[in-house]
């Protein structure tokens, strides 16, 4: 047994007694409003990782922040239409209204902080406008949300219903003046926008990113701002950095409290939990029956360090956890499930514990399917540009894939001399993994945590 394998032994049972401390509180902790997040179209819970740390290590209690899983996370084409696998503007509200109501129950709370990314956005104003929000709901932080579309005029083949579409009914009628001075936004709650100054693929007067290269969408890099918000500009973010970024972060938090944050980065903890959920592709419905095992591994070469620290069937709900480990520990977490790849995620550490620590597994595409191996880098919080960025996956700089403009954020490559290790940079993070055999079902994905 190594050293490391022995440290995650021996303090197992007193971690789980401390799982839910917060660290140093500062008075007054107890009156924060609750803070509801709500992710983007296709995304996780879990892309607010980063960010609740963040809030947790400037004294937010942990018990005060809740990240919700849309059951069917990616939109219609056309909202007034049924689509299998997608959710509409209406689900997506009525659905956040239930989780503000659970929040506001479970905390005794008045009102919530709602903050969203792209479509979450979409459901926030909805909700405010349309489902009762204006009661609830003190402050609504909105980063990178399409608030004037994705494209605002008549596309072929992009339907005017779509709640992307900045001329269609859902957004007209959103946005709509509110009063004398023509204000976009529902009070008494307080807005804030947050956005690109040119590097959104969402808010470009190009449709490069909805597969319509050189037709003009109408709209520019100002497409998220809202008449009557306090409207951020951070340069050179991205979509997802509007919201998951250090600087996203002290925007909001600012905007919250009145005054900056004590730090951006994240405090941490000695000893950690790590729960969450496995779902199925596309959806965060759990993919009930899914097996996952957790490995510390070499940080070095990916390799264990011993058996299994955790293994389990996820229950009917997708649930996994706790998983007791160490702060310092980097991890190989392998989720199998029928009708997918096993699929192997190295992460790195965890600084502080976390219940949205979220998996989907993989499935391999036809085209993939004779090579010797398939790995993927992926950055759930942002994307990848070889003009901003200083990345690399498996010693290709940039990665495979990678292009300017910050519009991909996942690599792919299928590496060959199995087996052995994968090493995936991006801006001074570093992740290391394992290859394993495709003809086995297998495929490793390397996780950015930031």
């Amino acid at each position: 047994m190594t050293h490391l394998t022995r440290r995650l032994v021996l303090t197992a049972a007193a971690l789980l007694l401390s799982s839910c401390a917060t660290g140093p509180v500062p008075d007054g902790a107890d009156a924060r409003p609750p803070i509801v997040f709500v992710h983007g179209n296709g995304d996780t819970a879990g892309s607010w990782l980063t960010t609740m740390w963040r809030f947790e290590s400037n004294g937010w209690p942990r018990e005060r922040l809740h990240a919700i899983d849309m059951p069917l996370p990616t939109a219609r084409d056309d909202d007034t239409r049924e689509q299998p696998g997608r959710s509409s503007t209406a689900e997506h509200r009525d659905y956040l209204r239930a989780e503000v109501d659970k929040v506001l129950a479970r905390t005794g709370a008045r009102q919530v902080v709602l903050m969203g990314n792209s479509r979450g956005g979409n459901a926030i104003r909805n909700y405010i406008a349309n489902g009762g929000g204006e009661q609830t709901v003190s402050h609504a932080i909105l980063g990178g949300t399409p608030n004037h579309g994705v494209w605002a005029v008549p596309i072929e083949g992009l339907s005017d219903r779509s709640e992307f579409a900045g001329h269609g009914p859902f957004l007209s009628a959103l946005n709509a003046p509110k009063n004398a001075s023509g204000d976009e936004v529902t009070g008494p709650v307080r807005w804030m926008t947050v956005r690109s100054d040119g590097n959104d693929k969402f808010a470009q007067a190009d449709g490069l990113w909805v597969g319509k290269r050189g037709v003009a969408t109408g709209v520019t890099a100002a497409g998220p701002e809202l008449q009557g918000a306090t409207n951020v500009v951070i340069p050179r973010i991205d979509h997802r950095e509007t919201s998951y970024s250090a600087a996203a972060f002290e925007a909001a938090y600012r905007f919250i409290t009145g005054s900056r944050p004590a730090r951006s980065d994240v405090a941490p903890e000695p000893l950690v939990s790590l729960s969450g959920k496995v779902s199925g592709a596309g959806t965060n419905i759990g993919l009930a029956g899914a097996r996952i095992e957790a490995f510390a591994i070499d940080p070095h070469t990916g390799e264990r360090l011993g058996p299994a620290l955790y293994t389990a069937v996820v229950s009917a709900a997708g649930a996994w956890g706790p998983l007791a480990t160490d702060a310092q520990a980097r991890h190989e977490f392998v989720v199998s499930a029928s009708g997918y790849a096993t699929t192997h995620f190295y992460r790195s550490p965890f600084p502080r514990s976390t219940t949205v620590l979220n998996f989907r597994p993989e499935r391999v595409p036809e085209a993939d399917r004779n090579a010797a191996a398939l790995a993927l880098m992926t950055r759930p919080r942002g994307y990848f540009d070889p003009g901003r960025d200083k990345m690399a996956f498996d010693g290709q700089s940039p990665p495979p894939g990678a292009v300017l403009g910050a519009g991909v954020a996942v690599s792919r490559i299928k590496p060959t001399g199995l087996p052995r290790a994968l090493v995936a940079e991006f801006n001074g993070e570093r992740v290391v993994g394992r290859s394993w055999p495709l003809a086995d079902n297998h495929v490793s994905v390397l996780e950015l945590s930031y």
